[in-house]
């Protein structure tokens, strides 16, 4: 039998599940065979970001909270003590880049597995990374 997938969501990608229809219909698909996981900060950012982008678009926040919170069934919420021990590596490798998303790259690290984001900085850290144009195709072969 072969290990399940796993693949680490960022903050932006959380906010696309929760303002968007694609993010969130693929994680509600592969929900069953894969399994997603994103740092504590990344989910506490999207939660905080929530009401502003709400405004921006109309969109009612109580709704996008909402949204937001029934994503931890779909998403397990990877605490700091838990990857922690690789923020000196993880930093290292985001040092070019932005040094602030080292808790993704500890997470990727802590776990072996990819990234999904659509932020550029990762590339070349020696991360694989998945934007959602191709998440799929990564998701279905689990």
């Amino acid at each position: 039998m072969t290990e399940q997938k796993r693949l680490v969501l960022d903050a932006n990608i959380l906010l696309r599940a929760v303002f968007g229809v694609r993010v969130r219909s693929l994680l509600e698909t592969y929900e069953d065979s894969v399994s997603f996981y994103t740092p504590d900060v990344c989910f506490g950012d999207a939660r905080k970001y929530i009401p502003t982008i709400a405004a921006t678009r109309h969109f009612d926040p109580a709704a996008g909270l909402l949204v937001h919170d029934q994503l931890a069934r779909l998403v397990e919420i990877v605490d700091l003590s838990l990857y922690e021990e690789y923020e000196s590596s993880a930093r290292e490798r985001m040092i070019a880049r932005d040094v602030e998303d080292w808790p993704i790259v500890a997470t990727s690290l802590l776990l072996n597995c990819p990234v999904w984001t659509e932020d550029q900085d990762f590339f070349g850290s020696g991360i694989a990374t998945w934007t959602t144009n191709n998440v799929e195709l990564y998701l279905r072969d689990a």
